[in-house]
């Protein structure tokens, strides 16, 4: 079943290649800060667009939620951009902010991190830098190669962050999903001042044991050198472990327990109401719970936080 809708600002349609139950949301015409038409062609209004695009297609999802018969269980899945290319974004014109470097989701073999720039707006509203990873997926990559790609974003930040207008002493890593647990394992890195990892797996032998292991090929014993409830810094800046109260049972409390019984600083946030696929969003919001949570550990806002410009 497909559904068309339009409201002067965007229209719902069924997409060329779509599956029973799925219908894509086709966002345009969207208008900036100051009143002007968008042109998601052009560097300076992508991201806005970017924004404005998925804020739009959150309302498309709650409407068919609360308005369409046999949606009321229905929510996003997917909210990829299809419009122009950026393979780099350059900060400027902000100097001594605090930055967060975020990793996606995807079980290591899937996703990238184009898809994932809506999570720049809860921390670009609060003063942040923020930089999205890059990781090369499995099976062209082990998860030995992958922790260690995940390793070198962070240093390279550090080396480069007073060039680009950050500062190097305040550099937090993030994640969901796979990503939570890339985060995860960099907190034995001494120069990562905090971070938060949402709905992380951190116990990577149930995934071994999956079918998730065709393309990632572990063995118990990497399976245990990358799982980060097996490898507890000696000591780490504090970090955030959250998760939605509907999620899986492996994706909740367990790291959280270790992490505190290791006498590590942290916090564990539960969010209400809110699975695998949704908790994100308390992140990428900037009045989330999460945003709010990592403000408050980052620190009160400086004068020279001012959030950051995107150029690319």
């Amino acid at each position: 079943m497909a559904a068309q809708a339009r409201d002067g600002r965007g229209v719902l349609q069924p997409c060329a290649d779509c599956v029973p139950a799925n219908c894509s949301a086709i966002a345009r015409g969207f208008l900036g800060p100051d009143g002007r038409e968008l042109n998601a062609l052009k560097w300076r209004d992508f991201t806005d667009a970017e924004f404005e695009g998925r804020r739009q297609v959150r309302e498309y999802a709650r409407f068919f939620q609360d308005h369409l018969v046999g949606c009321e269980r229905s929510f996003v899945n997917d909210t990829g951009v299809q419009v122009g290319v950026r393979q780099t974004r350059q900060m400027s014109g902000v100097t001594g902010a605090a930055t967060l470097l975020f990793f996606h989701g995807g079980y290591w073999q899937r996703n990238a991190k184009e898809g994932f720039s809506f999570v720049a707006e809860g921390p670009l509203a609060h003063g942040f830098h923020v930089a999205i990873a890059h990781y090369t997926l499995a099976p062209e990559a082990t998860m030995d190669g992958i922790v260690r790609e995940a390793r070198s974003a962070p240093r390279w930040l550090h080396q480069h962050l007073t060039r680009l207008g950050g500062d190097p002493a305040r550099l937090y890593v993030s994640g969901w999903s796979a990503g939570g647990h890339l985060a995860a394992m960099l907190t034995d890195e001494a120069l990562v001042a905090g971070g938060l990892a949402i709905s992380g797996l951190f116990d990577l032998e149930p995934i071994r044991l999956s079918h998730l292991n065709e393309k990632l090929g572990l063995d118990a014993e990497q399976a245990r050198r990358n799982s980060p409830l097996l490898n507890l810094p000696a000591c780490a800046a504090k970090f955030i472990i959250a998760y939605g109260s509907d999620e899986l049972p492996e994706l909740k409390r367990e790291f959280a327990a270790a992490w505190s019984a290791h006498g590590l600083p942290g916090e564990m946030i539960e969010v209400a109401g809110r699975h695998h696929y949704a908790v994100l969003e308390q992140l990428a919001r900037p009045d989330g719970l999460l945003m709010k949570a990592l403000a408050h550990s980052r620190g009160p806002i400086r004068a020279d936080d001012d959030a950051a410009r995107w150029e690319g």
